[in-house]
């Protein structure tokens, strides 16, 4: 895959990550509403989210298996952002040494394929 090809899934991975994680973001907000109908409104636009994720992250034609282990470090990321941000949840000590080898064994995985 040439540079802007490289350039080009990562963009589509991190976008990726941003819809699912904020289509879970959604869902976990909406089991928290009081409002049915605001409930139902935030299940359906968490469908919506989440099926545009799987359209998104299934569109290009590439190694399957490699590049979402690539997609697995901006899921993690993502996640603890939107977690902190969105949750106030802020992620632990082992959760981000977790995180940090999740992101080694990835680069390790990407660069030796």
């Amino acid at each position: 895959m040439d540079l802007k090809g490289t350039s080009t899934a990562l963009i589509v991975l991190l976008l990726a990550a941003l819809l699912e994680t904020g289509g879970d973001a959604v869902i976990r907000i909406g089991l928290r509403a009081s409002n049915p109908f605001l409930r139902t409104t935030l299940f359906t636009v968490a469908a919506v989210i989440l099926f545009t994720y799987g359209y998104v992250v299934n569109l290009p034609l590439w190694d399957f298996g490699r590049l979402l282990g690539i997609y697995i470090v901006f899921f993690f990321v993502v996640a603890q952002i939107l977690s902190w941000t969105v949750f106030d949840q802020q992620p632990s000590r082992p959760i981000l040494l977790g995180g940090a080898f999740i992101v080694v064994d990835k680069i390790i995985i990407s660069v030796n394929p």
